[in-house]
């Protein structure tokens, strides 16, 4: 009698190649992988764990529904998707590239500093207009060296 054929693993590298296509609904500039919400990729049973920027973020079902749309399309169907609430995500998990493209964008990228960098001339010479910006992740800034307003990404 034959054995029990083993399960068919994910290819791990082919699934985040995947993700890395995914764009965020909020900031298009950034990828899901660019922030770092994908956690892993687990094999038994086969999944995506993704954890939301905070619990309450709006795009949080927008992100499942692309995600589930491009493994679909990627021949992935079978693999699910689990949210993850603990840890929480962090800023911390931006990746470098990601910080890159959200400067380049226009928006400085979260710090640990009482200043934010003016994305557009390079100050620090910068103030906080607001705590609430166009999305609940970001703040209203104004540089005092170019007088041009911006946003900063908040960190948490």
């Amino acid at each position: 009698m034959g054995a029990v054929a083993e399960k068919e693993r994910v290819d791990e590298a082919a699934v985040m190649a995947v993700l890395e296509t995914v764009p965020d609904p909020e900031i298009p500039v950034l990828t899901i992988t660019d922030l770092g919400i994908v956690r892993a990729i687990v094999q038994d049973p086969p999944r995506v764990l993704i954890s939301p920027t905070y619990t309450g973020c709006p795009a949080t079902v927008a992100i499942e529904v692309m995600i589930r749309e491009a493994l679909d399309k990627a021949g992935f169907g079978d693999l699910h998707i689990e949210r993850v609430l603990f840890p929480p995500w962090t800023t911390d998990w931006i990746s470098k590239r990601g910080r890159e493209r959200l400067h380049a964008y226009g928006i400085s990228p979260p710090s640990p500093s009482t200043t934010a960098e003016c994305p557009l001339c390079g100050s620090t010479e910068t103030v906080e207009v607001s705590r609430f910006g166009a999305t609940p992740c970001k703040a209203q800034w104004r540089c005092n060296a170019c007088l041009e307003p911006f946003e900063r990404f908040k960190c948490h």
